[in-house]
């Protein structure tokens, strides 16, 4: 296992993923391979499974998908079974990708915990409705 800064990989339906991840280079300046962005489109589960796990090998991951109860999330989920070093988090948002950007050399128990505060502190209504 790798001891350098937590890969992120993004799993997204249709062009989600590379339009998150091109977001995020632009507005952190963040290294392209911080966060690898990956498209559900035109493959079945069994591909994404491969390529997930091609990309990510035995460094820590971050694994981000849109949907909770979606595609994407029953592939990574079957990538990260008796595995320590994987994460799946769903829902990603913006804020989330970008907190993990500037935070990955922190351990996953760390981590992962701080991106679903950053995700949830993301979302809001304007005018508020609390």
């Amino acid at each position: 296992m790798s001891d350098g800064p937590i890969l992120g990989v993004l799993i997204a339906h249709g062009a989600m993923a590379q339009g998150m991840v091109d977001a995020v280079v632009k507005i952190a300046g963040a290294d392209e391979a911080a966060i690898v962005p990956l498209s559900n489109e035109g493959v079945n589960p069994q591909v994404i499974v491969d390529r997930l796990n091609e990309l990510v090998g035995d460094q820590p991951a971050v694994i981000f998908t849109d949907l909770t109860s979606g595609s994407c999330t029953m592939a990574a989920q079957i990538t990260c079974r008796d595995c320590g070093h994987r994460v799946v988090v769903a829902g990603v948002n913006l804020p989330m990708l970008l907190d993990f950007v500037f935070n990955r050399s922190l351990p996953l128990d760390e981590l992962v915990p701080r991106l679903l505060d950053r995700g949830r502190a993301g979302v809001r209504s304007v005018p508020t409705f609390e």
